[in-house]
């Protein structure tokens, strides 16, 4: 897809263990979506390649390292002040146990759980792609 002037490019890390369950992270309190739980990542930056900038925000938000897997169904996504495409990726840990530096708290939750959490918008549709994956 052809990106759109002043769209947002965020890539998130979908990171699941040997249980099948997958890590999430609370949004902190004055920030956008405040309380709300997403699949962790952030913002890619001029020139830089998504599954880099996946890298590398994940070290920021959580301290550890990933090796990306794959790419999932971006999401484009839109509300009443701004475009963002969410570039998934699927992901494992490397080493080394998460810790919430940027958010409010983390977690390992089933799909069961996943479901029934209060997910940011964009993230919802990356929770069904999951659902239809074997």
């Amino acid at each position: 897809m052809a990106e759109i002037e002043g769209e947002l490019r965020v890539v998130c890390a979908v990171i699941s263990d040997q249980s099948g369950r997958y890590l999430v992270a609370r949004r902190p309190q004055g920030k956008a979506l405040a309380g709300k739980w997403e699949f962790p990542g952030g913002k890619v930056e001029p020139g830089e390649e998504p599954s880099e900038a996946l890298g590398r925000e994940i070290w920021e938000e959580l301290g550890v390292a990933i090796s990306v897997m794959g790419p999932l169904t971006e999401v484009v996504h839109h509300d009443n002040t701004s475009c963002i495409r969410l570039l998934p990726f699927s992901a494992r840990l490397n080493d080394g146990v998460p810790r919430a530096i940027e958010h409010e708290a983390i977690r390992w939750v089933s799909p069961q759980e996943l479901i029934t959490l209060d997910l940011a918008d964009a993230d919802i549709p990356i929770v069904r792609q999951l659902s239809t994956l074997p």
